[in-house]
This record gives C-alpha cells, structure tokens and sequence, in this order.
C-alpha cells in the first residue's frame, strides 16, 4: 500500500506525463495542418485540459491509464494515414522525451537539490517519478490494441482499406485492454521494460556528467 506522500508525488508525475503527451498528440497534429485540437483547447500543457478522471484513477491505483483523446481531423493531413501514424507515435515519444529529461536534471542537479535539504529532495523524488511513470505511459500506450497509439504505429503496415478498420476503436478492444490491466497480465512487462529504459537513461546521464 502506498502512503499519501507516494500518492502525491505519484499524482504530480503522472499529471505532467499526460498532459505532455497529449500536447505532443495536438501539436504534431496542429503542425501538420489539422486546427481541430487546438480548436478545442487542447494544444495546452494545461493538465486539466488532458486530465480523464478514470484514466488518472487507474493511472494512480494501477500505475497504466490514459487521458482524454485529442480531437484530430485526418482530412487535414496531405496523407490521412502517414499523418495518424506520426500523430499517434509523438504521444509516446514525448514521453520518453520527458523522461530523460527528468533523469537527466535528477543526475545534474543532484549536489546542489540535496545540499536544498527536505525541498531539494521532494524535487529529486518528484523528478524521478515522473521519470519513471512517463516512460511507462509511453510504453503502455505503444500497446498494438485500439485505441492505443501503437495499434495505429504498427497496423501502418497493412492496406489503407484494412488499416482504418483495424484501428477503430470498439467495445471489444476496450474489454480487452481493461482485462489484461485488471488482469496484471501487462503490468509485469511494461515495469521491466521501464526499469530498462530508466537505467539506459541513467547510464547515460552518468558516463556524460
């Protein structure tokens, strides 16, 4: 179980990756001539924008959840489907953008947070938080099952007719995806490919600095 100063810190971390990540979604989206998200308020690092409040629930129970779809307009894209696969890949990979960012300021500022006393190590804990958990969302959402970003990463490869069936979002890939998270099925891979990539970061934050 964990106590409230974990559930705060855990709060904060998951608050920035989402927001992050669905911003990188809007921006990439905006940037390639769709005006919809921004339309919507959502081309915002503003968390209550993003926020989904059972996807921030079971983000902070089961440490995998989602924010609220960023609204896109694929007849803007000169390549409807090129245009989704590059909208779709900027969520994760601002992620673990964000992520090594957090373990690079954690190594970099390391002496002088912890010579702040107990301010400079709740930024350090809350740094590495956020770290970690945003590289799990972005390996969650890398998950090839509707409608997670890496279904319409990976389903790339089939025939445009195919492809926008496959990535269409219905109830039973819903069913699906909340049985392997209740089930703790995913939960076990996605904390090991997380701890890899923290130390791949960490590494080279450390033969750098």
């Amino acid at each position: 179980m964990m106590d409230i100063q974990s559930y705060f810190y855990r709060g904060i971390a998951v608050i920035l990756a989402l927001g992050v990540h669905e911003m990188a979604h809007a921006l990439v989206s905006y940037l390639m001539g769709d005006p919809t998200a921004k339309e919507k308020g959502r081309l915002t690092l503003d968390p209550l924008a993003h926020i989904d409040v059972a996807g921030l629930i079971c983000m902070l129970i089961f440490g995998i959840g989602w924010a609220k779809p960023v609204p896109i307009d694929p007849r803007y894209y000169k390549d409807r489907k090129t245009g989704i696969v590059w909208n779709s890949f900027a969520g994760p990979m601002a992620n673990f953008l964000l992520s090594f960012i957090c373990v690079v300021l954690f190594y970099g500022t390391y002496r002088f947070l912890y010579s702040m006393g107990i301010a400079g190590r709740v930024i350090q804990t809350i740094l590495s938080y956020t770290a970690t958990i945003s590289a799990s969302l972005g390996i969650f959402n890398l998950i090839p099952i509707p409608p997670m970003d890496g279904s319409k990463v990976l389903f790339a490869f089939l025939p445009d007719d195919i492809y926008y069936k496959a990535i269409q979002e219905n109830k039973i890939w819903t069913i699906i995806l909340f049985a392997l998270i209740l089930s703790g099925l995913i939960g076990g891979p996605i904390s090991l490919l997380t701890s890899n990539l923290i130390d791949i970061f960490s590494n080279i934050c450390i033969n750098i600095l």
